[in-house]
């Protein structure tokens, strides 16, 4: 989402708030402004399962004069054998590409296979079907342009015969894929899946949703699928705004018994449940991560986790998916857990933390409720933190909590967030 059309919601959302906290309609958008210059970024990456890897070629096409260079940082494990027209050097983990003035391809190859413990992938090449990230294929890069232009990026991934491809991206009908993040250098980002699939697609809630995975692996596609019907018109109505698009990639071992989420996209264990004993959705923990598109700052991970937690089980209960008493023993055991957790305001937070975490934010919002004698709630704040989006930190947190207040909630941080 652009600068400008994130501050255009935020107005809608704080205009909303003062109305009574009601989601705002989101107001016609206004005239967009002069297109920056702009320079063709055509990705092409062909996986070769027997390799467990993709050949990847980068190639600048029309207004490439604009480029003076590309500055990758690479993962020299995964991203090697660098080669291109004009001048490139490869130094430790960064690669810098100068390209000739009409233009070049830059190669490498990509190995998709990456353990995330010592025998589970969050990425995987397999003889039938390959999992990975955009981010990976297509390493972060910094670079000099001339006149402030951006890319007009396109991918293509060529696949052996009879597979097929999944992307967070819309296909052109001329079978690329067109990738845009209103960013300097557009490169793909988000989980893909590629191999003989089975695969769901549907409009759930204005939600371009596609649920994949491999087809001999038998994944429950229906079965996320219904409770995503259950559950994203009420997303929709507390956050106001989702993403376009949903990519849901799924699978069983070897890949990581847990959920990861990126943009647009998620990646959920073909193993773990849709709903736990215990309450939460680890499937709708993920999606919340998607819709609230945060980062978390040095001590904000526990409102990044608690939020994804708390929503995954209130709109379980909102949509009475369950019933009240249902979320009511989840809150609970809930609060049982999270008295493991000694501390929230740290790097990164445990599966106590995080239930601790949950446990805390239920009581804001039940403070937020008694501040604005029901008018406003913790629906509210999350509804800015959506728009204004960036990086979330306890003092972020406390500072929006307060203005959705209207009064000082120092003592509650101190006591409730250790």
């Amino acid at each position: 989402m652009t600068r400008a059309r994130r501050l255009t919601l935020l107005a809608a959302t704080l205009a909303g708030l003062a109305r009574g906290g009601a989601a705002a309609e989101q107001p016609a958008a206004h005239p967009p402004a002069a297109h920056p210059p702009s320079f063709d970024f055509h990705v092409e990456a062909r996986i070769v399962p027997s390799e467990r890897a993709a050949h990847v070629t980068l190639e600048l096409g029309k207004g490439s004069q604009r480029v003076v260079w590309l500055r990758f940082r690479i993962d020299p494990k995964r991203q090697l054998l660098f080669r291109g027209d004009g001048d490139v050097k490869t130094e430790g983990a960064h690669v810098t590409w100068t390209p000739p003035p009409g233009g070049g391809k830059l190669t490498y190859v990509f190995r998709i296979d990456h353990l995330r413990d010592a025998r589970r992938y969050d990425a995987r090449c397999a003889k039938t079907w390959a999992i990975f990230r955009g981010e990976d294929l297509v390493p972060p890069a910094r670079m000099r342009v001339r006149g402030g232009a951006r890319s007009r990026t396109r991918l293509v991934v060529k696949l052996p015969e009879s597979w097929s491809l999944v992307t967070p991206y819309a296909k052109l009908t001329s079978g690329e894929y067109r990738v845009q993040h209103h960013r300097r250098l557009n490169r793909p980002t988000g989980w893909m899946i590629a191999g003989d699939l089975g695969v769901l697609r549907e409009d759930v809630a204005g939600v371009k949703v596609a649920i994949a995975g491999p087809r001999a692996m038998g994944v429950r596609r229906e079965d996320m699928l219904a409770l995503l019907h259950w559950t994203l018109p009420t997303l929709r109505q507390i956050l106001g705004i989702l993403p376009e698009r949903l990519t849901v990639v799924s699978a069983y071992d070897p890949m990581w018994r847990g959920g990861l989420s990126g943009p647009d996209s998620l990646f959920i264990h073909a193993h773990r449940p849709l709903i736990t004993e215990d309450g939460p959705s680890p499937l709708l923990h993920e999606v919340m991560h998607v819709a609230l598109g945060l980062r978390p700052g040095n001590d904000g991970d526990w409102a990044i986790e608690g939020l994804a937690q708390y929503y995954s089980l209130e709109l379980l209960a909102r949509s009475h998916t369950i019933s009240p008493e249902r979320a009511k023993r989840a809150y609970e055991a809930q609060a049982l857990r999270g008295n493991e957790a000694t501390h929230l305001r740290s790097k990164s937070v445990s599966g106590a933390g995080t239930a601790r975490a949950l446990t805390a934010l239920h009581a804001l919002d039940q403070e937020i409720h008694s501040a604005t004698h029901g008018a406003k709630s913790l629906d509210d704040v999350v509804r800015i933190l959506v728009v204004e989006g960036g990086v979330i930190t306890t003092d972020r947190m406390q500072q929006i909590s307060e203005r959705v207040a209207g009064e000082d909630l120092s003592t509650f941080f101190k006591t409730q967030i250790p």
